[in-house]
């Protein structure tokens, strides 16, 4: 038994037990990692039971803490914990793990499952956007409570990681973790599991740097737990360490803990094997000896046992029941921001919310990326849940909120810096700005952008997976969108980058062609609740003159009628962003040539496709002669629009270093240009 204060041998017996069903849950499924859940199973069931604050009657209870497995690959570490503590797991879910629609799939998924926090798998992506969510539960507070002393707070609670060597070599885990230093996220537990083994053997092949020191340097609070003679998990030394964890409110907290993968495993401890492997039946039963138990057995669970657990969901409704009283409390002192925390949780928008966004006139070009400047600082003054940056580029990007404070900790010398503050400096990290927006979205109350330029959503692209993955709603801004930026050049040049993020399934990407179509964009993103990204032009663009063209309200079925032809049209341009200017001016001219053509601005494929049939034919007949599509970007993924018979007006090679003027006229995008090659193909 455990010197641990309170630690009895019914928690020893369920820790043999979570054991266990790691090993016997992989060899059923023929694969998996037994030898890290293996190892962890005293680490997470010491959490579940004594730290985490949570009510698995209740997974979605605002006061929880939020408990994240970075090593998702060790998904059988929360499944058993989610079992144990009564989310609704049983038996036969960890009996069937790994197997077509089960609840317990090879990576823990966000929305699947009950009590899983966020889909992990992609190492390194738990821990960056653990701090998101830690970041989140601070803007919360000073929404909510920021009069509170700390740690007093109804809306105070911590975010408890578990990670591995593998999450911690990851560069995005090192961007994120160098900024929660920044950010003194005392609110931040990452419990680092240090056994030293991963799918090529001893780490020290790659990864020899002393990890307390660079976290150290981090500015972070960091404990280091050896593990005990025989190997095993030191429970006295880790409870406290978690003890001191929660006690530390300046610097988020690295426990580093000594492990050895897969123990007591007789002959496949702190191998390699044991990582990813099952153990066979041999080892398996040879193991359970080890621990005590009938190695005749499989999935065992003793209902004494089961019993003891569980008493931690009675533990969980009492603190939920308590919090819930002071909750009656707070909202009678503050009506307003209870009403404000109701809307929140129901993430609803306020009636009337966008009536003061602004409407731009024709007859001044404006770069989109301005436009949006303007609408951001207009959503920012009624929804206050709206923040958000750059990856230092704020003056580039258009992300600034004016007069909104820094989000920094009270103890930066920074200018403007506010613990509470909307500016979010996200430094230049793209990787790790793209996860820590995840975390913002699934914290669950705001919502949040973050912007760079559209060449480095290649950095990104992780994380936008994982937010089409988890359908959060995510807000990614990408500005600089075309060979229009000029003479930078071909390094800072989307070219393929248009038709990749369109790639990612459950993903929105918006081009909107004018200054009237970004105000629409942002309407129908906060509307929508979904992961979008929006791309936004450097150079200036036509506000096109909406009194005789379609409405920007079209924006928000995806593609609408922009100009309609001089008749029955027989041919259909079809534009986004900048090109839509230039398909405007191709239209005067094919018309000045007795044809008859329809302008279609396309700023969302992804919401013209959920349009239905008869719309989308309503837009583009079956019956025009020819479609075109005009985009300085690669062709691919434009034949579904402009069939077999239309033709593509795109790029298929990089830029260079020129006026954006130069570069539309040198690589085919100019009116002339445009109308000779349709020309050509009518004939």
């Amino acid at each position: 038994m455990s010197a641990l204060k309170g630690w009895t041998e019914s928690d020893d017996r369920a820790v043999a037990y979570a054991r266990a069903i790691a090993m016997d849950a992989v060899q059923k499924a023929g694969h998996g990692h037994p030898g890290t859940a293996m190892s962890l199973a005293p680490v997470a069931y010491n959490l579940f039971q004594r730290h985490l604050i949570h009510d698995p009657s209740d997974p979605q209870w605002l006061g929880r803490d939020r408990f994240i497995l970075s090593c998702g690959h060790s998904s059988l570490t929360l499944y058993t914990q989610l079992f144990y503590s009564g989310y609704g797991l049983e038996m036969d879910d960890l009996k069937a793990f790994r197997q077509w629609g089960s609840l317990t799939p090879g990576h823990p998924e966000f929305g699947h499952t009950a009590g899983v926090e966020m889909t992990t798998g992609p190492l390194g992506a738990g821990v960056a956007t653990s701090v998101g969510f830690a970041m989140a539960a601070r803007y919360e507070r000073g929404l909510l409570d920021p009069d509170a002393p700390a740690g007093t707070s109804l809306f105070d609670h911590s975010i408890w990681v578990i990670c591995s060597d593998g999450d911690l070599q990851e560069g995005v885990s090192g961007e994120a973790s160098s900024l929660a230093g920044t950010q003194e996220l005392g609110n931040l537990n990452v419990i680092y599991d240090d056994n030293r083994i991963s799918i090529e053997g001893d780490t020290h092949v790659s990864f020899t740097e002393d990890v307390s020191a660079r976290y150290r340097a981090y500015g972070w609070h960091v404990i280091d737990v050896a593990a005990q003679g025989d190997g095993n998990v030191d429970l006295v030394a880790l409870d406290a360490a978690m003890v001191a964890a929660k006690a530390e409110s300046q610097k988020p907290t690295l426990i580093r803990l000594k492990t050895v993968i897969a123990w007591p495993a007789p002959k496949l401890r702190n191998t390699a094997k044991s990582h990813g492997s099952a153990l066979g039946d041999e080892e398996i039963a040879a193991t359970k000896v080890e621990l005590g138990l009938n190695p005749d057995e499989t999935f065992a669970m003793p209902s004494d046992v089961l019993a003891h657990i569980r008493l931690v969901k009675d533990r969980g409704i009492a603190l939920h029941k308590e919090w819930d009283t002071k909750l009656t409390t707070w909202k009678a002192a503050h009506p307003d921001r209870a009403a404000l925390l109701e809307r929140l949780v129901k993430h609803e928008l306020p009636t009337g919310w966008d009536k003061d966004l602004p409407v731009f006139a024709p007859g001044k070009d404006i770069a989109t990326r301005k436009a949006s400047g303007d609408v951001i600082q207009a959503i920012s003054e009624t929804l206050p849940e709206f923040w958000g940056g750059s990856s230092d580029l704020a003056e580039s990007n258009n992300t600034t909120i004016e007069g909104a404070g820094s989000f920094l900790p009270a103890t930066s010398a920074m200018k403007g810096a506010n613990p509470y503050g909307r500016m979010i400096h996200f430094g230049i990290r793209e990787h790790a700005m793209g996860s820590i927006l995840n975390g913002i979205a699934l914290h669950g109350l705001t919502r949040s952008f973050g912007g760079t330029f559209a060449v480095f959503s290649d950095y990104m692209r992780p994380a936008v997976r994982l937010a089409a993955i988890m359908q959060i709603p995510s807000i990614f801004v990408w500005t600089h969108d075309s060979i229009g930026l000029g003479e930078d050049g071909p390094t800072h040049q989307p070219i393929e980058h248009f038709a990749a993020l369109r790639a990612i399934p459950g993903f929105s990407l918006l081009r909107p062609a004018d200054a009237n179509e970004v105000a629409q964009s942002w309407r129908s993103i906060l509307r929508r609740n979904k992961p979008v990204g929006i791309l936004l032009s450097r150079q200036n663009l036509r506000v096109v003159d909406r009194q005789t063209p379609g409405s920007a309200e079209g924006v928000d079925k995806g593609a609408y009628i922009l100009k309609e032809a001089q008749g029955a049209p027989d041919i259909i341009l079809i534009a986004t962003g900048s090109e839509v200017g230039i398909a405007l001016d191709v239209q005067i001219a094919l018309e000045g040539k007795g044809h008859s053509v329809r302008v279609v601005s396309a700023p969302c494929l992804e919401w013209f496709n959920d349009e239905t049939a008869a719309y989308q034919e309503s837009v583009l007949p079956a019956a025009s002669k020819l479609r075109v599509s005009i985009e300085a970007g690669i062709a691919q993924g434009w034949r579904d629009y402009v069939k077999d018979s239309g033709i593509t007006i795109s790029l298929e090679h990089f830029g260079a270093s020129a006026s954006a003027s130069k570069l539309f006229s040198e690589f085919g995008f100019s009116p002339d240009a445009i109308v000779a090659k349709i020309e050509k193909a009518l004939s």
